[in-house]
């Protein structure tokens, strides 16, 4: 089990990946009905792919609609930067 604040923060990156995808093709908002629950699972990341899957089924034994989002959290970009003199 991951530590409560790294599930957190982990999500909330997933979560700023999902709001970017989601500005570029604003179409996939409607298939989350406003009152369903939206979690996120990370195709790429196994222990918190588990600890989510642990919150759909939590929810939905509350009787809550939930969405399921597979998405990966993209590696870090390392540009490359070159100084061109004319």
């Amino acid at each position: 089990m991951i530590n409560k604040n790294k599930i957190i923060q982990k999500n909330l990156d997933l979560l700023n990946e999902f709001m970017k995808y989601a500005f570029e093709h604003p179409e996939v908002l409607n298939k989350i009905p406003p009152e369903a629950e939206l979690v996120l699972l990370p195709t790429n990341n196994i222990k918190l792919r588990a600890e989510n899957k642990k919150m759909v089924d939590s929810l939905r034994k509350k009787g809550k609609k939930v969405v399921v989002v597979e998405i990966a959290k993209p590696k870090a970009i390392v540009p490359k930067i070159e100084l061109l003199i004319a």
